[in-house]
């Protein structure tokens, strides 16, 4: 029986591939049905930065002298331009939901037995109400659940929330994205965070601005301490 149900799957997966065919995110090229998030090739080359290895990561060096920060990792490496770059654009603006839990899934495994998995609880980065009724959800929200599943950690998404609908951090300098996030974030339920260890959650890092203001909100609440991870990490150079 079980045999026959694998080949029925298989058989309604391919197809079901011939009319909605799956694309790999990252290359664009089609994934065949062994393939379920990125195609083998970019597996192979997927840029890690395993930061999570590293306590003094380049990641952590952001926010040194700047917040007090537990621990910091992200997932990947990309530059501009660079195909795994793709990915972030299809969870935040082409609604690949199941995208950024898969990735935060994959992300949360090789998280286990690390001082990430000894969090309390986690924390997605929030955006403007105005913005998440456009666009219909919260993409840290999507990663912080793959990540959940993962290290089997809550998430609380509605602690925290963003007062202000800044501009785009994009094409601001350091000084900028500073003053663009400073102040805009405010805890709501300080009840649900006090006393505990906060992972806070975004989709990328560049400067460390917004998970900054983020942590500064949260470690205002009595007795907290905040660890901070992202999917990916931008290579200026």
């Amino acid at each position: 029986m079980k045999s026959y149900t694998n080949k029925f799957t298989y058989l309604i997966e391919a197809v079901t591939g011939l009319f909605f065919p799956r694309i790999c995110p990252a290359c664009r090229d089609l994934l065949n049905i062994n393939e379920k998030v990125l195609c083998i090739k970019c597996i192979s080359e997927f840029p890690y930065t395993n930061f999570h290895l590293d306590a003094d990561n380049e990641m952590a060096k952001l926010f040194w002298g700047r917040v007090m920060i537990e621990n910091a990792a992200s997932f990947f490496y990309f530059r501009k331009g660079s195909p795994y770059q793709h990915i972030i654009h299809e969870i935040k603006y082409h609604n690949q939901k199941k995208l950024g839990k898969d990735m935060g899934r994959w992300f949360g495994c090789e998280l286990k037995n690390t001082p990430f998995s000894d969090a309390d609880i986690i924390v997605p980065v929030p955006i403007h109400y105005s913005k998440l009724k456009k666009r219909g959800y919260n993409q840290s929200e999507l990663i912080a659940d793959g990540l959940s599943e993962a290290i089997n950690l809550p998430v609380e998404p509605k602690a925290l929330i963003r007062t202000v609908n800044t501009d785009t951090q994009t094409r601001k300098s350091r000084y900028e994205r500073w003053t663009n996030v400073e102040g805009i974030f405010k805890v709501i339920s300080p009840h649900k965070l006090r006393g505990k260890h906060i992972l806070l959650v975004d989709d990328v890092v560049t400067t460390g601005a917004t998970l900054e203001a983020c942590a500064s909100a949260v470690l205002a609440v009595e007795n907290t301490k905040v660890s901070v991870l992202t999917l990916a990490c931008a290579k200026l150079s």
